[in-house]
Formats: C-alpha cells, sequence, structure tokens
C-alpha cells in the first residue's frame, strides 16, 4: 500500500516548495519510488502561452521527476492571491471530488507521495456557495502533516499556533522541519527546543540555507508518511 503525508508550513513564502523538493529528492536518490502532488496552485508562470504551476515545476526539477508540472496539480491559476480569490477572479473553483480523484491517481502512481499545501495551514480554498479550507483537503485525504517552520524570530509562536490549529481540527502532526536554520545562533538553537518544549512535537530535520540535501535519515523520513487507502 502507498504511503503519503502532507506538508503545510507556518505561513507563504517560509520554504514548503524547497523542504517538499527536498523530501522528494532525498527518498528517489535512495531509489524510492517517490512523487508529488498539489491540490491547488495560484502565482503560476506563463510560458509560451500557457500556465506553468511554478512550485511543481521546482520540485520536478529538483528531484528529477520528469512528469510535466501541469500534471502534478489539479488547479492553477495565475494571480499571486489565495486560491479562494484567485478563483474567484479566474473561474475554475477547486472541487474536493476532483481532488480527492487526482491525490488517488497520484498515489496509485508512486509508494510514496508529497502532498504539498498553500500557504500556511489555514488557508481557504474555495468561498463561495461553497466553502472549503486547506485542513478539508488533508482530512478528505486521509492525511497527516509536517509542518515547515522558519527559524528566526516569531517562529515559536507561529510554530505552535499551526500545530495547534491542525490538533484542533483533528489533523495528527508527524513531525516540524525547520527552514534557513543556523546552529551558530543561539535564537535559531532555542527557537528549536521552544518549538519541542511547547508542542511536543519533534524537529525533524533543520535545513541550513542553500542545503541541497535533508540532512535526516531515510527510514526516519519514511517513518513519516502513513498509508493512505487509494
Amino acid at each position: 500500500m502507498s504511503r503519503a503525508l502532507f506538508i503545510t508550513a507556518t505561513g507563504t513564502d517560509v520554504g514548503k516548495t524547497y523542504v517538499t523538493a527536498l523530501a522528494v529528492k532525498r527518498l528517489r536518490d535512495a531509489g524510492i519510488d517517490a512523487g508529488y502532488y498539489k491540490a491547488a496552485l495560484s502565482g503560476a508562470e506563463e510560458r509560451c502561452g500557457k500556465l506553468v504551476p511554478g512550485d511543481a515545476d521546482f520540485v520536478a526539477r529538483a528531484s528529477g521527476m520528469r512528469e510535466p508540472p501541469e500534471s502534478l496539480v489539479s488547479y492553477v491559476y495565475k494571480k499571486p492571491l489565495s486560491p479562494h480569490l484567485a478563483a474567484q477572479i479566474e473561474g475554475n473553483p477547486p472541487e474536493l471530488n476532483v481532488i480527492k480523484r487526482d491525490f488517488t491517481r497520484a498515489l496509485e502512481k508512486y509508494d510514496y507521495l508529497c502532498v504539498e499545501g498553500c500557504g500556511g495551514i489555514v488557508c481557504p480554498i474555495r468561498w463561495d456557495g461553497q466553502k472549503i479550507m486547506l485542513e478539508d483537503i488533508i482530512k478528505t485525504c486521509g492525511l497527516s502533516v509536517v509542518i515547515v517552520a522558519p527559524s528566526g524570530l516569531g517562529s515559536i509562536n507561529s510554530a505552535v499556533l499551526t500545530v495547534e490549529h491542525a490538533r484542533a481540527a483533528g489533523i495528527e502532526v508527524r513531525g516540524i522541519i525547520m527552514n534557513n536554520y543556523d546552529e551558530r545562533e543561539i535564537m535559531h538553537r532555542d527557537n528549536k527546543y521552544m518549538i519541542e518544549a511547547l508542542t511536543g512535537v519533534r524537529v525533524t530535520a533543520c535545513v541550513k540555507r542553500g542545503d541541497s540535501e535533508l540532512d535526516v535519515p531515510v527510514d526516519e523520513l519514511c517513518g513519516l508518511f502513513r498509508e493512505a487507502a487509494n
């Protein structure tokens, strides 16, 4: 049975796509059939008259996946806005049944599947006659999460609030990955300690600026994934 993991973050521009790419690459470099899926992406790049989902393109290139990036995302919007607002402006609002269908198809293709979220965990995906939040996608697909957090000032608050929101929604948090971590910085070291102390969740990895590899044992990374029924 395939295994999957949802990768979310404490907010936008924290490095979620970068860390996701490192995770997929780490697995694939170890000979594991790992893939990527994203339900909705806004802020797509226009190339040769068509929209290219930049996050999916980055992950595919960095990890060595050969699939075209547009096949890895269900809904793609041009405007760099929250998906719910981009959909209100551009049309084609997300449907949970389509997302579940595409997730299931991706799950059938790979042994391990990294599912990337949008922005932080409190992200509206659709907000018209129908309301879909990011947590609805996580629960519909039956996933647990890993949270990508920054390492600098404010990371304790954002990480703790993200963990507490996930738990309140009934979502299991399997780990935290701190991005732009510098072991020489006393604040970074203390933030790691306090995040673990206040949440009870282990910081699984600390990613330094410019890292091209995820410094975590493969078996430990695989252990973050949960069996998913397709």
